[in-house]
This record gives C-alpha cells, structure tokens and sequence, in this order.
C-alpha cells in the first residue's frame, strides 16, 4: 500500500515509519521540518518527504496514495494554550482540508491521530468511544473538532478511522521530553529526584509509541466495512496508571532517585481511565507489549547510552522551548512558519 505519513519527522512519525516499512508499506513522508533537528543519538533514516506545511497542502501532494496517516499536529497542551489560534489553524482547519483533498485525489482510507484527552475529566469509571467528549485544552478540543468534521466527509470511496492514542511514552530517535513518563525519566536521571507538582492522584492512560504504530499498521489493513467511521482508543488497561505510579516507575528505572510529591499544584482536573477493548476486539493482530516500567527502563537506558544534558532536555526536547529558540533567532515566525526553505532541516 502506497502511505502518506504527515509528520514523518516527529517524535511518533520518526518511529512509525520503519514499522510501515517493516511491514511491506511504501511510505512517503509530509512534513514542515519543524522538530526534524530534535534528534538524541544517531539521526534516523528518513523517507522521501514532501517539505511542506500542513497549512500550505495543495491537491498535487495528495495524488496516487491509497491511504493517509495523519500524524502531523501542535501535540502541546501549554504550546495549544499560549497559542491556541495558531493550534486550531493547524491542528482543526488545516486537519480537515488535508483529508478533504485526501478525498478528492482518491485516497480511500484516512487514519487520524486523535488524543484520549478528548474525553477530559471522567473520574475513576473506564470511558469507551461512546463515552462523551469533554475536552479541557485548546489542544484536546482541536482533536474533537476534527473527528466532528472528518466525519461528515465519509461516504463509500472515503473511509476516516480515528485512533485515540492514550499519552504516548517511549524512546524515539526523535524525543520529545514534555510528555509525562519521558520527562519524569529525564528529572529522576538528572537531578535524582522526580517531583510531582500535583497530588498525584489524577489517572493517566499511556501507550507506548511502538505500539500505537502497531495500532495504525492494523488499522491500515483491517476490511473497509469493520472500521469505517470507527473510532479506538489505543492502548491498554494495564497502563491506566495515576500519577504517582508514573513517577514511581520512573524512579524505579533511575538508580538512587526518588520521589518527591509535594502537591503544590493541587489536583489536576486531566483525570480518566479508559477502556481499549473496542481496539482489541476490532484488530486481531493488535497487542500492546510495552509496560510502564519497560518503557521508563529503555527511556533511561537511551538517555545514558545518547548523553541526554540538562540544556538538551530543556531546550530540543521540550516542544514550547524549542519553538521559542527557533523564533528567537528569526527560523521561524510568530504564525510558526519557516522564514527560509529548509531551515527546520539545519
């Protein structure tokens, strides 16, 4: 099957591409380059990619692909909140006019990479699909807005599938360290304490990035008529974990760290569990493999292996900090667009 991965240089992409491959794909990548250089250890190979951003895709990058996989997004909650037109120009209007083309050039088959954070607050119960969207961030609500609208473009020749993840952990040659168990791997290894600024009472569903390309690559070949229009939470129950687990398993990957919940912040409102038996049921194929503990161990083993320093893990690896190096020194503008080709490739 011939691929469009948007994102293919991101943190997800940079690992979902070799599994595509692994499994016969022919891939080809889109993306603007902007987290291109955010590379711990030696640089992956890369696919063809089309040098574009999302919001400048025209109907000629779209022809002669029988699916998309839509990974590309501002994947921020504190970025989305500082900035939540420019999340919504292109993580909402952006989104959809990528798949309304898909479309018109014939691709049948548009993967989305939603959030389980649509589902915002929920309390202790497993939420399914069914289960209402409650999204608290501009990011969150921006993934909402586009499965709404994704949906009313669905007919016989078009079949979107939205795919939930869970929050992602897990190395990636391309890291992001502001996502919850890479980064408390990161303070327990740098500092040898993890701090929990919350209570650390809110549950968080995680996934590793191996597995949600797993989830994607069953996605792309399950029959047509078991999943149009569907959507799956991806993950697994195993992995519901509160906070304070998080951090635990953290520590417990970090020789002579420690945990430190200090509750300054209060309770986080981002709480919920949820149910994965829908993914389970619908992909026979389809396990998870990687736990908590098993990702925080390959997160510390990568860091000490590749050199992580504490400038690195502020600066390259924090999505907002990196943003804000590249407008500083005039690589980017305030809308986030490249002010040379190229220059994300440096």
């Amino acid at each position: 099957m011939r691929v469009l991965l948007t994102g293919n240089q991101g943190y997800l992409g940079s690992v979902m591409t070799p599994v595509l491959q692994s499994a016969g794909h022919d891939v080809v990548g889109l993306d603007s380059g902007l987290f291109a250089g955010c590379v711990l250890g030696p640089a992956p190979m890369d696919v063809p990619s089309i040098d574009v951003d999302l919001r400048d895709v025209g109907a000629q990058h779209l022809t002669g692909f029988d699916a998309v996989i839509h990974l590309a997004a501002l994947s921020n909650d504190p970025l989305g909140s500082l900035a939540p037109e420019i999340t919504f120009d292109i993580n909402h209007r952006a989104s959809v006019r990528l798949a309304q083309l898909a479309k018109e050039a014939g691709v049948r088959r548009f993967l989305y990479a939603s959030t389980c954070s649509v589902y915002g607050s929920a309390g202790d119960a497993l939420v399914t699909e069914d289960a209402p969207l409650r999204p608290l961030t501009p990011y969150a609500e921006s993934k909402v807005r586009v499965e709404e609208d994704v949906l009313t473009l669905a007919d016989s020749g078009f079949s979107p599938v939205f795919l939930r993840n869970a929050t992602a952990f897990g190395f990636s040659p391309r890291l992001r360290a502001d996502i919850v168990l890479n980064n408390l791997v990161g303070i327990a290894m740098l500092t040898g304490t993890v701090r929990v600024l919350s209570d650390g009472t809110p549950w968080r569903p995680l996934v590793h990035a191996r597995d949600i390309a797993a989830a994607f690559c069953a996605a792309l070949v399950a029959p047509t008529g078991a999943i149009h229009c569907r959507a799956y939470n991806v993950g697994t129950e195993a992995n519901n974990v509160t906070v304070a687990q998080i951090a635990a398993a953290a520590a417990g990957a970090v020789p002579q760290s420690t945990v430190a919940v200090t509750g300054e912040t209060g309770p986080d409102p981002r709480s919920y569990r949820v149910d994965f038996s829908a993914i389970r049921n619908a992909f026979d194929d389809f396990t998870p493999r990687w736990t908590v503990a098993d990702g925080a161990a390959e997160l510390y083993e990568n860091y000490v292996r590749w050199g992580l320093t504490e400038e690195l893990f502020a600066t390259r690896f924090t999505r907002l900090a990196h943003l804000r190096t590249l407008q500083t020194a005039g690589v980017v503008d305030a809308s986030l667009r490249f002010q040379r080709v190229g220059a994300g490739r440096d």
